[in-house]
């Protein structure tokens, strides 16, 4: 993830000729000319995109890709941009803009009180928009001990679980590497999400499983999945390394990684996040949705 001001879906089977043609008008001609026609996908992953990861592009002009995709949602996007989504029938599978920052967050007492009244107000927001997913962020250690900061984020999240469990609205905690993109953020290694989500004890605190950062941190990342997945609400995709496209050209295997997601069960969305560095920023969406589709 991305500084916040600047960052941060079930594909549809096409298999009549005409709703191909219909979708495939709505996109630009070198989407088209991928092949769109040609896209049968399984339905088995509910995919997502990352909007600030195609920022040159207007917000309706990706709705419009993603609807000839067949995406369902693009994500990290706040209440003044969701009634685009709604125009064209698509969601936000995790939406933004109640935190502070990624670095000043609930492990930091100091900002409790603000980020508080700035869920609360959010989380009614959220749910009235049909949405269920509401990022938060750790906040940096700033010298603080990893064990001091969980006590502190837990006694601040602690106090919006009566809200979210009111409005059904997940809370989800996005783990970043603090190796090279998010020096000194906490929040940077699975178990330690994990630990806290125990000491929160509501199924309305998860955690937002990055495999591009948790790849960097910790790889194992499809035994990581296996064996917490009860407590991951939402996954980002990335190459690693460069978190460019998630082709050939870096270490992850995407394929194996999704077929994981997909054999424990999970019924939520994959975001794509990666950073497009081809000529062509939308044929690389397609193709990592292809990739993707096991």
């Amino acid at each position: 993830m991305k500084n916040q001001h600047t960052r941060r879906s079930m594909l549809k089977n096409m298999a009549g000729g005409a709703a191909v043609l219909t979708s495939a008008m709505l996109l630009p001609e070198p989407l088209r000319a991928a092949g769109l026609k040609d896209l049968k996908l399984k339905g088995k992953i509910k995919h997502s995109v990352c909007k600030w990861c195609y920022n040159d592009m207007p917000l309706e002009d990706l709705c419009k890709a993603a609807k000839g995709l067949g995406l369902s949602s693009i994500e990290l996007l706040g209440p003044d941009e969701w009634p685009m989504l709604k125009k064209y029938g698509l969601t936000c599978a995790m939406a933004w803009g109640a935190e502070k920052s990624l670095t000043e967050g609930f492990n930091n007492p100091k900002y409790h009180d603000e980020l508080v009244a700035s869920y609360e107000a959010m989380i009614p927001k959220v749910a009235a928009a049909g949405l269920d997913n509401l990022i938060c962020f750790s906040g940096n250690r700033n010298g603080m001990s990893d064990e001091v900061g969980m006590v502190n984020c837990a006694k601040g999240l602690k106090r919006l679980m009566p809200t979210a469990e009111k409005y059904n609205v997940t809370l989800s905690m996005e783990l970043l590497n603090s190796k090279v993109n998010h020096k000194d953020y906490m929040c940077d290694h699975t178990k330690w999400g994990v630990d806290l989500a125990k000491m929160i004890g509501s199924d309305k605190f998860k955690l937002l499983y990055d495999i591009y950062h948790m790849q960097i941190m910790e790889g194992d990342v499809i035994r990581t999945i296996k064996e917490y997945h009860p407590y991951i609400s939402h996954y980002h995709t990335a190459g690693v390394p460069g978190r460019h496209e998630i082709d050939n050209t870096q270490e992850l295997y995407y394929p194996a990684i999704m077929k994981a997601i997909v054999d424990t069960g999970f019924k939520g969305f994959v975001g794509q996040e990666f950073v497009p560095a081809s000529g062509d920023p939308l044929a690389s969406l397609r193709e990592s949705i292809v990739i993707c589709d096991v």
